[in-house]
């Protein structure tokens, strides 16, 4: 039966671990000095070679090598504990064995001594699904084990564990492992392999690898299954259900230029090629950042996994983007993964994001859009509030019967709907700022006009809580009316709190007489 790469490929010395450098230097020096600790802690996200070093550090402590060569990895010693036949060192899996009694078995194999080799060591993975009563049994045992046995636990969610176990242990943890590593060990494991592939193709299976080896390899694995000797960046591509960074340089123009049917239907398009909705999301991200690296690095190409004439591509389309709406456009899209991953309709989520980012404002006012494309290349979009258009009739001055002409006002602007703005504006508040809630009961958007909203506020403690959170409530009346303004704040006037109470008083004696009840108003 095929092995698969990760475990085929599994270093057997310190020498082979990739990018774990702090922790070797120190398991090392405590082999070559004979100061091994006798409780371990590895923590660290999935694949970083946590279950690996405690076996690599199992054989160090029972290496029949000389002290400066533990582990030698070829003795009879490594050899056994390579095959999991040492019976000194005993692996446990806590997801399956995370009761009291299992432990208290563990505390009373931990009485008998080594049989084959110089210290028994227990190696307790996904330790932090161990319940309290088993933590608790173990608590004793962790801290004076009996001479020649060692606990190694690993975990990647230390957060988890009891403060008490944590201070019985020394705790070492484990970073993800840099793309330029995993390239390289990639590389060396294609040559020995006999498989050709190119640095692109390489290039992605490390960035979707996120840091862990075991899921790079895994990708390599799918890769080079189909027994093509050469592997390149497209088939990474088609395998991975992503799309290549032409699509994306596509898709942000049609963002950029309010294209919203154009890039629906790309999308369509990508989703019917058997594209994954998730990962489109999260390479559409990567392409943002690429174009926001660009404006700052004058030579990205260290920075940006793509090919050289792509990164010219990245470069032009930078100049032409705004920093705002890069900005924008990552926020949302990250946003929007988010929500898609508790979501059973992620592809419905990311049209209505890209409706939001081709539209640049509130989706609920798209009907009244029209976006034109101009000879000069940005994208312009007309006003959403409709205007009203004057008639012939209005257009001409009237006259009077002695033939003088009279000027007849032109008809304003349809005003904004201030209650409607206002609302929004205090539901997206509140759910960043939950204190907001104070501007909904006490205030209300009275004016918009000179570059100005105004606030008319119940009492002085909101009018200092607005004044407070200005540049706040700026940022999102910004967002709701595509204006810049600034704020004014004023306490709201007695009269009309007379004048509400007693419209209040008259409603309430229609109801009554309706209902044949008494209805006061306090």
């Amino acid at each position: 039966m095929h092995q698969a790469l990760y475990r085929s490929f599994r270093p057997e010395t310190f020498e082979g671990l990739l990018g774990q450098e702090h922790i070797i230097k120190i398991l090392r020096n405590q082999i070559r000095n004979g100061t091994v600790g006798h409780a371990y802690l590895f923590c660290g996200t999935r694949g970083t070679g946590k279950t690996t070093t405690a076996r690599i550090l199992a054989k160090g402590v029972n290496c029949t090598a000389p002290r400066d060569d533990r582990p030698c990895g070829v003795c009879e010693n490594c050899i056994a504990i390579r095959d999991g036949v040492f019976l000194d060192v005993i692996e446990i899996d806590a997801a399956s064995h995370n009761g009291v009694e299992n432990i208290r078995e563990l505390r009373e194999s931990v009485k008998y001594p080594p049989v084959a080799g110089r210290c028994k060591v227990y190696i307790i993975d996904e330790v932090h699904m161990l319940s309290t009563g088993a933590f608790n049994a173990l608590l004793k045992t962790l801290e004076e084990p009996p001479a020649n046995v060692m606990f190694i636990l690993a975990t990647t969610e230390p957060q988890k564990l009891p403060a008490t176990v944590l201070s019985r242990c020394l705790r070492l943890d484990f970073h993800r492992v840099p793309e330029k590593q995993l390239l390289a060990g990639m590389r060396e494991i294609c040559k020995s392999l006999d498989v050709k592939i190119s640095d692109g193709a390489l290039g992605i299976i490390a960035a979707n690898g996120d840091g862990s080896v075991r899921d790079s390899l895994s990708i390599l694995d799918q890769c080079i299954a189909g027994g093509d000797k050469e592997v390149s960046r497209e088939d990474v591509i088609k395998i991975l259900g992503t799309s290549g960074e032409e699509v994306f340089i596509q898709l942000t123009d049609m963002m950029d230029q309010g294209r919203v049917a154009d890039g629906l239907l790309l999308l369509d398009q990508l989703l019917s090629e058997g594209v994954e909705v998730k990962q489109l999301m999260k390479d559409w991200i990567a392409h943002y950042r690429n174009l926001m690296m660009t404006k700052f690095v004058r030579h990205p190409e260290d920075l940006l996994n793509v090919s050289e004439e792509n990164v010219e591509r990245i470069r032009e389309q930078s100049m032409r983007i705004d920093l705002s709406a890069i900005n924008e456009a990552i926020l949302q899209l990250a946003r929007t993964l988010t929500e898609a991953r508790w979501s059973t309709q992620p592809r419905i989520l990311l049209e209505l994001c890209m409706v939001r980012l081709a539209s640049g404002d509130d989706p609920g006012c798209l009907p009244e859009v029209s976006i034109t494309r101009p000879a000069g290349g940005k994208s312009q979009k007309k006003e959403r509030t409709k205007k009203t258009e004057p008639t012939e009739k209005e257009d001409k001055p009237e006259q009077t019967e002695s033939g003088a002409e009279v000027a007849v006002e032109e008809s304003p602007e349809e005003t904004p709907d201030l209650e409607q703005i206002w609302r929004k504006v205090v539901e997206e508040g509140e759910s960043e700022k939950a204190s907001l809630s104070l501007l909904r009961r006490g205030g209300r958007l009275v004016d918009i006009r000179d570059g100005c909203f105004r606030l008319e506020l119940a009492n002085d403690m909101a009018v200092r809580y607005a004044k407070d959170n200005a540049d706040y409530l700026k940022k999102l009346m910004k967002k709701y009316t595509g204006k810049k303004l600034e704020m004014d704040c004023c306490l709201a006037d007695r009269n009309s709190k007379v004048q509400e109470k007693q419209t209040a008083e008259e409603i309430a004696s229609l109801v009554g007489n309706g209902l044949n009840i008494t209805v006061e108003v306090k």
